[in-house]
Protein backbone atom coordinates (compact mmCIF):
# COMPACT_ATOMS: atom_id res chain seq x y z
CA UNK A 1 0.00 0.00 0.00
CA UNK A 2 1.32 3.41 -1.22
CA UNK A 3 1.59 6.41 1.32
CA UNK A 4 -1.42 8.41 1.44
CA UNK A 5 0.43 11.03 0.32
CA UNK A 6 1.73 9.71 -2.57
CA UNK A 7 -1.80 8.67 -3.51
CA UNK A 8 -2.76 12.45 -3.21
CA UNK A 9 -0.23 13.67 -5.35
CA UNK A 10 -1.02 11.78 -8.12
CA UNK A 11 -4.55 12.94 -7.91
CA UNK A 12 -3.07 16.38 -7.94
CA UNK A 13 -1.06 16.06 -10.89
CA UNK A 14 -4.53 14.31 -12.88
CA UNK A 15 -6.48 17.28 -11.96
CA UNK A 16 -3.85 19.68 -13.26
CA UNK A 17 -3.45 17.54 -16.48
CA UNK A 18 -7.00 17.56 -17.13
CA UNK A 19 -7.56 21.55 -15.58
CA UNK A 20 -4.26 22.93 -18.33
CA UNK A 21 -4.78 20.34 -21.24
CA UNK A 22 -6.37 22.12 -23.78
CA UNK A 23 -3.83 25.54 -23.09
CA UNK A 24 -0.90 23.12 -23.16
CA UNK A 25 -2.14 22.11 -26.45
CA UNK A 26 -2.80 25.06 -28.18
CA UNK A 27 0.83 26.67 -27.13
CA UNK A 28 2.51 23.06 -28.52
CA UNK A 29 0.42 24.34 -31.49
CA UNK A 30 1.25 27.39 -31.62
CA UNK A 31 5.04 26.67 -31.10
CA UNK A 32 5.13 28.75 -28.48
CA UNK A 33 8.03 27.13 -26.44
CA UNK A 34 8.81 29.54 -23.54
CA UNK A 35 5.10 30.24 -22.43
CA UNK A 36 4.99 26.26 -22.42
CA UNK A 37 7.82 26.22 -20.28
CA UNK A 38 6.27 28.67 -17.81
CA UNK A 39 3.28 26.66 -17.00
CA UNK A 40 3.49 24.13 -14.04
CA UNK A 41 5.41 21.08 -14.30
CA UNK A 42 3.08 18.72 -13.20
CA UNK A 43 0.63 19.87 -15.79
CA UNK A 44 2.34 17.49 -18.23
CA UNK A 45 1.42 14.04 -18.98
CA UNK A 46 4.49 12.72 -18.89
CA UNK A 47 5.07 13.08 -15.17
CA UNK A 48 1.64 10.96 -14.57
CA UNK A 49 2.57 7.50 -13.11
CA UNK A 50 -0.01 4.22 -13.79
CA UNK A 51 -1.55 3.66 -10.20
CA UNK A 52 -3.00 1.10 -8.85
CA UNK A 53 -6.56 2.89 -7.99
CA UNK A 54 -7.12 0.84 -5.08
CA UNK A 55 -3.60 0.64 -3.37
CA UNK A 56 -1.37 2.83 -5.15
CA UNK A 57 1.01 0.12 -6.36
CA UNK A 58 2.96 2.00 -9.01
CA UNK A 59 4.20 -2.12 -10.14
CA UNK A 60 2.70 -4.42 -11.98
CA UNK A 61 -0.27 -2.42 -13.07
CA UNK A 62 -3.05 -3.66 -15.29
CA UNK A 63 -3.70 -1.17 -17.69
CA UNK A 64 -7.30 -2.55 -18.67
CA UNK A 65 -8.73 -2.64 -15.00
CA UNK A 66 -6.45 -0.18 -13.53
CA UNK A 67 -5.35 -1.70 -10.69
CA UNK A 68 -2.24 -3.72 -10.05
CA UNK A 69 -1.81 -7.64 -10.50
CA UNK A 70 -2.44 -8.26 -6.54
CA UNK A 71 -5.58 -6.33 -6.42
CA UNK A 72 -6.71 -7.97 -9.19
CA UNK A 73 -6.33 -11.28 -8.06
CA UNK A 74 -8.08 -10.44 -4.36
CA UNK A 75 -10.77 -9.07 -6.36
CA UNK A 76 -11.18 -12.48 -9.14
CA UNK A 77 -11.04 -14.87 -5.89
CA UNK A 78 -13.96 -12.91 -4.39
CA UNK A 79 -16.29 -13.31 -7.73
CA UNK A 80 -15.99 -9.23 -7.43
CA UNK A 81 -14.94 -8.71 -11.55
CA UNK A 82 -17.35 -10.65 -14.30
CA UNK A 83 -16.27 -13.05 -15.84
CA UNK A 84 -13.11 -13.55 -14.75
CA UNK A 85 -11.48 -16.71 -12.61
CA UNK A 86 -8.20 -18.37 -11.87
CA UNK A 87 -6.92 -20.82 -14.38
CA UNK A 88 -6.20 -24.30 -13.30
CA UNK A 89 -4.77 -27.27 -15.35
Amino acid sequence: MAKTSVKARQRKREKMVVQFAAKRAELKKAGNWAALDEMPKNSSRVRLKNRCQMSGRPRGYIRYFGISRIALRDMALNGKIPGLKKASW
